[in-house]
């Protein structure tokens, strides 16, 4: 599948791979990775700075617009690089249900500043009884005058201690997997009945587990609203999956060519080992699974982009299950083809592994993929 960039996306993948080069090799990835926040805030300033941080917010609120395909070449750039930044929690997923969810005095308070780096958010849903169903919510919410109280535990929210904002998924009404009675929330980190545990994913992402115990929070835009809320939930499951497919798609190149650069110059019985045919028969393979990565994940940025379009969920669900399943191929593939030096925790290659397995279970993993499609291929009415 043919994607050509426009002048202004080549000028910022420009800019963006200067600073990536500057701020994010390897070394000082780790050194980032090493301190207690996990992340760099002025890395993050200078992302907003170039305006990666306005990608996908609407041009009212300060934003540049655009969607999931705008936002494809930075995420492949942050997945080679394996960036550690919370910007997929923050401008994918955080600032997609403000915008599908949010009043417009909501959006207007808080999209502009997430455009240009001043507040960050946090995508709150997942249980750890979801078992990636889409709409699986137990956390409660009751009202309390003007406000809301929000009692309920989420178990995987990224970037949650860097986060200003969290957006919160809880129910007012009905059974856990109901769509009716489904309510998105704002809570402030630092609100009364909130605790907070972080922690870090395999790949050294910063995450958290949220407990609420009647933690006070601001409804995000009409709390009785649950179609709407279902329809946000929905958007930030897509554009979380398309932004996890370009963001593997980066890992596995990085991983492509530190393994061809490997091949390339190590030497075995006086010859560099990429000459021998089994080891190009391999690299050819991994330049397949690559290229057919690169496809599904555009495929899936224009299924995010227009959730409405027939088969639109199908094309999501298969891009996911096809970029998962060969990103962890390559990569495992990479290491196999750097031998023992590919497992050391000092060389990159293992770490693109990592990255591609958090990836891979976000937002369902291959088998929860495999599964959606056969529902979604079921005809309708046969048991």
């Amino acid at each position: 599948m043919d994607f050509e960039l426009s002048d202004d996306q080549q000028q910022l993948a420009q800019s963006l791979d200067r600073v990536l080069r500057a701020h994010c090799s390897f070394e000082k990835r780790q050194a980032i990775a090493a301190t207690d926040a996990g992340w760099s805030e002025p890395l993050w300033g200078q992302l907003a700075q170039l305006g990666v941080t306005a990608l996908g917010i609407a041009e009212r609120h300060g934003g540049l617009g655009g969607g999931a395909i705008e936002r494809l070449p930075v995420l492949q750039a942050f997945g080679a690089v394996h960036l550690l930044e919370p910007y997929l929690a923050t401008c994918v997923l955080g600032a997609t249900a403000v915008q599908a969810a949010g009043s417009s005095a909501q959006q207007a308070a808080l999209l502009p500043a997430v455009a240009e780096g001043r507040a960050r958010l946090a995508w709150a849903h997942d249980e750890a009884a979801t078992r990636h169903a889409p709409l699986w919510v137990q956390a409660r919410a009751r009202r309390d005058g003007a406000s809301w109280r929000l009692t309920g535990i989420k178990s995987l929210v990224l970037g949650a201690a860097a986060a200003t904002r969290w957006v919160v998924s809880a129910r007012i009404e009905g059974e856990p997997d109901a769509e009716q009675g489904l309510a998105l929330f704002l809570v402030r980190p630092d609100a009364a009945g909130v605790r907070l545990r972080s922690f870090r994913l395999v790949d050294d992402t910063p995450a958290g587990e949220l407990a609420l115990d009647d933690a006070e929070a601001e409804a995000l835009g009409d709390a009785t609203d649950s179609g709407c809320a279902a329809a946000a939930i929905r958007a930030v499951q897509a554009a979380g999956t398309a932004a996890a497919c370009a963001d593997m798609v980066g890992a596995m190149e990085s991983a492509f060519a530190l393994t061809t650069s490997y091949v390339n110059t190590r030497q075995q019985f006086g010859r560099a080992i990429g000459d021998y045919q089994a080891v190009r028969h391999r690299s050819a393979d991994m330049a397949v699974a690559l290229e057919m990565a690169r496809s599904m994940a555009i495929a899936a940025a224009g299924a995010a982009d227009d959730q409405d379009a027939p088969g639109a969920a199908v094309e999501l669900a298969r891009a996911k299950l096809v970029v998962g399943r060969h990103a962890r191929a390559l990569c495992e593939a990479a290491i196999q083809s750097h031998g023992g030096i590919g497992m050391t925790e000092e060389y990159a290659v293992g770490h693109c592994l990592r990255r591609v397995h958090v990836l891979d279970h976000l937002f369902g993993d291959v088998d929860a993929q495999a599964a959606a499609l056969a529902r979604l291929a079921r005809p309708v009415g046969v048991d």
